[in-house]
């Protein structure tokens, strides 16, 4: 296990963080994963022991059942908490009052206050804000964080599924206050979605943020299970909730190319979808989620896949987003602007 700066913190987190989603299974979440406790502990356990040290979960998750579970879990397995780097998020409706919901400074000080009580800790390590509220203005938002660091119960902050321009607003405001910055994005990016390449990541790289991968298996499109000719697996989550949204019939042709360079390494699709989000430059930890522990050691086995780089080729070839302007124009004005000594 290779372990990789969290921004420019200093921090060094393993570049395969345990994802949480599946534990619980209350209410909406059912569809993803009900793992109970005694799985759970089995589950945090082996990811520690593969040298994961990064455990990410969300007040949300099972309507905050997940937190629990793994506080539950951390303190039953006697985990060090100076072994461990935990990240939580908040923004997700929590209850039905009127402000049980979006990134006011009360519910972010609400919110940190339960997480921690279901943690069982003292202090969340990372806290992600789990999406965009359209009526909050960011700089309400990056007070109510800046408190919750201030007073010890928040070490770092992230952001997760907003576009680069409203990460850079955030941060230049905290930089203007003198205030706590972003130093990680939380993003879905697999090679059935690389979206985020067009203006997340060179936001991110220019930056210093840390982007954090989710669904890097497409919800369990790219998990080997679906092929053109399987369109329902008959055992996976994407039967019934058929998320995120991908280019199905692109793919497919990533699939047919995976199964063979997957055969070539006799190793799961699954493996080789993680170990291509794994190795991208942009990328420091991508989060990995299981039903079970076979399901787990099959993602930890994607740090140990080494793929030649025409094996590379291929799938970057196939999986390529199409032009967008001004991407296209950009490209096309770059051409002579360097001297030709440097080309």
């Amino acid at each position: 296990m290779k372990y990789n700066e969290l921004g420019k913190t200093g921090i060094l987190v393993s570049e395969l963080c345990l994802g949480t989603m599946t534990f619980g299974g209350k209410g909406y979440w059912e569809a993803i994963g009900k793992l109970p406790q005694d799985e759970v502990n089995q589950i945090i356990k082996t990811s520690l022991d593969s040298g994961i040290n990064f455990i990410d979960t969300a007040n949300a998750y099972s309507e905050g059942l997940s937190e629990t579970m793994l506080g539950e879990s951390l303190k039953k397995l006697s985990v060090s908490r100076q072994e461990v780097v935990i990240a939580t998020k908040l923004r997700i409706r929590m209850g039905a009052g009127a402000n049980q919901i979006g990134l006011s400074r009360l519910h972010i000080m609400d919110s940190v206050n339960d997480s921690l009580q279901r943690l069982q800790l003292s202090h969340i390590d990372l806290l992600y804000i789990h999406g965009v509220d359209p009526i909050t203005p960011i700089e309400e938002t990056m007070r109510g964080l800046e408190d919750v660091v201030r007073s010890g119960k928040v070490r770092y902050i992230g952001i997760s599924n907003h576009p680069a321009w409203m990460v850079m607003k955030a941060n230049s405001y905290a930089e203007k206050m003198g205030w706590t910055k972003f130093v990680a994005s939380q993003n879905y990016y697999t090679i059935a979605g690389r979206d985020i390449e067009r203006e997340i990541v060179p936001m991110a790289l220019s930056e210093g943020i840390s982007i954090m991968p989710w669904s890097p298996l497409a919800g369990g499109f790219l998990s080997g299970k679906y092929t053109r000719d399987i369109a329902l697996a008959g055992n996976s989550r994407r039967d019934s909730f058929d998320f995120p949204p991908i280019n199905k019939e692109k793919a497919y042709d990533i699939i047919d190319v995976m199964i063979e360079i997957a055969g070539r390494h006799k190793v799961s699709v699954a493996t080789v979808a993680l170990n291509w989000v794994i190795k991208q430059p942009s990328i420091t930890s991508t989060i990995i989620g299981a039903k079970n522990l076979q399901q787990l050691n099959d993602n930890i086995a994607a740090v140990k896949l080494e793929l030649t780089s025409n094996e590379m080729k291929q799938l970057n070839e196939v999986s390529v987003l199409s032009p967008e302007y001004p991407g296209w124009m950009i490209n096309r004005q770059m051409q002579g602007r360097w001297p030709e000594s440097t080309l």
